[in-house]
């Protein structure tokens, strides 16, 4: 019966999103209050049930972001306000954390207090019963002015270790006062699934009417199996954060969470398999909000998630996909990629000719394949990376066919990097010289750095030629030593991403001179562009 009771249980698991909150504590990561409007907007509409904004009171920031959300056209998704137990000095309805809750306009409203002794007369400074105390009438206080309370038990694992009898005396408090939902926090996030899982059944057992959540914390690498152990446990709420943001190590990640929870374990959560598709999408527009390079590894949404570099990988996804992938990528919104490197086979090339978009045609038995697999395999000893500039391997295909048309010749080109004293700020001028068919261009710029100028100097040189170059620009620029032992005879890999405003391609260069391996790069960057620009032509 206990068993029976629990899956039921599961069925419905309410997610709790808490990025504007705790996420933006993250080291590195300042949301203002319009961010954080778009963001709450984006997770409304993606069908989170409940939107945590943020701390009323705790900071000008977080009172405009709540003043901006009162116009909010939310259909399901609810607003949350946070904030903490009434504070030693007067009664919860002259508390004037608490009163900002009530005035927030939020729908619904989470306090955290104490749930481990050690924290109750260390931190607080008060009697295990003062604290009590205070869970109890600041929750009933609440209760008169929300239809929902939540109540986040703070340090309760570690509370539950150390005096378990004490840290479920705080649950009673809260349930006995009206909380709606009793949220198990592993704050420090030093537990292990086999003690969360024990202490969440305990829990559930312990209050049969009342939802129990779970708000896990990343210090161990466990937040996510951590809460799904719990949902397995009984647990009909998780908290996390959107890419696992959040202080010191991070939150649970809601974009492992999420596909969990539907794909793997068929529990609902709101979050049906069309809305899911648009994940990927979600986890970049917070990661564009905050400011912050997408890890490329994340599992499901990351650009490598699925990915696959080995020649044996690529040649068995050819034939079924599910053979090194564990689910569909397109359930998440994201896509399947095949790279090619030292560790490629024909199989990758064909793949990758395929999706160049150039109308190239190759079987296993075109000789070209043979030569290119040869030829990556010697400049990825060499230093290059095609796996990371798709680009210049396009290229590369496109030469190896002759449909690789040369639109200018380089003459030469001259960077001057000069500096005058110690002080002085050093100036950066390229000329460049080349022909364009029977014509000839010479020009020279000024720049921020040698590689900006030498850019400058070329976009000069070809814009009155090719006038669609007025669009391209960079985007991101790295530069990685490659010979470490050879200290600044060091060869050098250039990696560029570029842009028109509408597409984005890596390409790379490799040489013992920096201007060199940059010229590499950004010589494959135009002649790519000038190439998707004659075949859209």
């Amino acid at each position: 019966m206990a068993k029976a009771a629990n899956k039921t249980q599961i069925n419905r698991v309410q997610i709790f999103d808490t990025t504007l909150r705790d996420g933006g504590q993250t080291a590195g990561i300042s949301f203002s209050a319009e961010d954080k409007l778009r963001i709450a907007e984006r997770l409304a509409d993606f069908g989170i049930d409940y939107i945590e904004g943020g701390w009323p009171g705790a900071s000008p920031k977080d009172d405009r972001f709540f003043k901006l959300a009162q116009a909010r056209e939310w259909s399901h998704s609810k607003l949350v306000a946070f904030g903490s137990t009434a504070r030693p000095g007067g009664p919860p309805s002259q508390d004037a954390g608490l009163r900002k809750l009530v005035a927030s306009g939020a729908d619904v409203a989470c306090i955290f207090g104490k749930a481990w002794n050690l924290h109750v007369t260390r931190a607080l400074g008060i009697s295990l019963d003062e604290n009590l105390k205070f869970v109890h009438d600041s929750i009933r206080y609440l209760k008169r002015h929300f239809a929902q309370v939540f109540f986040d038990a703070e340090h309760f694992f570690d509370g539950y270790a150390a005096k378990k009898g004490y840290a479920l005396a705080v649950l009673d408090a809260a349930a006995d006062a009206g909380a709606d939902a009793l949220v198990l926090c592993d704050t420090n996030g030093g537990s292990v699934p086999s003690h969360v899982q024990r202490a969440v059944a305990e829990t559930v057992a312990r209050f049969p009417d009342c939802a129990i959540g779970m708000h896990a914390h990343n210090d161990s690498e466990l937040a996510v199996a951590n809460s799904l152990l719990a949902v397995e446990a009984g647990a009909r709420q998780v908290q996390g954060t959107i890419n696992g943001i959040g202080e010191r190590c991070g939150n649970a990640n809601l974009t492992s969470i999420i596909p969990n929870l539907v794909l793997k374990m068929g529990v609902e959560c709101g979050i049906d398999r069309q809305r899911l598709s648009e994940l990927k999408a979600v986890s970049d527009f917070v990661n564009e909000m905050a400011n912050r390079l997408p890890w490329r590894h994340q599992p499901f949404v990351g650009l490598n998630a699925f990915a696959h570099k080995g020649g044996i990988h690529v040649s068995a996804v050819r034939k079924l996909a599910k053979l090194y992938e564990h689910m569909p990528p397109e359930d998440v919104g994201n896509r399947q990629r095949v790279t090619v490197s030292d560790q490629a086979g024909r199989s990758n090339v064909l793949v990758m000719a395929a999706k160049a978009g150039f109308g190239l045609k190759l079987d296993a038995a075109d000789p070209a394949v043979a030569e290119l697999v040869a030829e990556v395999k010697a400049l990825e000893d060499q230093g290059f990376a095609f796996e990371a500039a798709e680009a210049s391997f396009h290229l590369m295909l496109l030469r190896a066919k002759g449909k690789l048309r040369h639109f200018f010749t380089l003459e030469g080109f001259r960077v001057i990097d000069e500096k005058r004293g110690d002080d002085g700020a050093p100036q950066a001028e390229a000329t460049v010289m080349l022909r364009v068919g029977d014509k000839f261009a010479h020009t020279a710029s000024l720049g921020n750095g040698p590689v900006n100028a030498m850019d400058r100097a070329l976009r000069a040189a070809l814009t009155d030629f090719y006038p669609s170059l007025k669009e391209f620009r960079l985007v991101d620029f790295k530069v990685r030593v490659l010979s470490t032992n050879r200290a600044t005879e060091a060869v050098v890999r250039v990696l560029i991403e570029s842009t028109d405003g509408v597409r984005k391609w890596n390409t790379v260069g490799v040489s013992a001179n920096i201007i060199d391996a940059s010229y590499q790069a950004l010589l494959d960057a135009i002649e790519y562009k000038l190439m998707l620009d004659e075949v859209a032509a």
